[in-house]
């Protein structure tokens, strides 16, 4: 372990659920931010209208010989 004397200083039952709360924080900041500053994510998180895409007709199936 590169970072093992870390520990002398910092007991691993304070460290550890220090570390694990702030990556927590961060995935939330971080999606927080995404919610309230995009268009796209509140409509897909809502269910937002479906739009089904419907592919235009080739033109040789269309002309029948």
């Amino acid at each position: 372990m590169i970072y093992s004397k870390m520990w002398c200083v910092v007991k691993p039952s304070v460290g550890i659920p220090v570390f694990i709360a702030a990556v927590a924080i961060a995935s939330f900041s971080v999606h927080l931010a995404l919610t309230l500053n995009t268009t796209w994510v509140k409509g897909f998180l809502n269910g937002g209208s479906k739009v089904v895409a419907m592919a235009a007709p080739a033109a040789e199936a269309t002309v029948k010989k």
